[in-house]
């Protein structure tokens, strides 16, 4: 199991704001350390993906159950 730095909720919101969040969140952690964003918006999958090969950081996990979509993100 991944030990997580911070989580982020994230349900409920539409693109941009997700990734807006969670890029506000991953500069609060420290380097090695592991952000968790959970998001209902199917968009933020690909968006999520695309962040990741953007700043450099880790997409270690995506997954999806009950319409819920959980990221953790490992700050690089």
């Amino acid at each position: 199991m991944t030990e997580v730095a911070q989580e982020l909720d994230a349900r409920g919101l539409n693109c941009p704001l997700p990734i807006l969040k969670a890029k506000k969140a991953i500069n609060a952690i420290n380097s090695g350390e592991v952000l968790k964003i959970i998001a209902t918006d199917p968009g933020s999958v690909k968006d999520f993906e695309a962040f990741a090969k953007q700043t450099g950081h880790d997409l270690l996990e995506t997954s999806e159950a009950g319409g819920e979509y959980t990221f953790l993100i490992k700050k690089s």
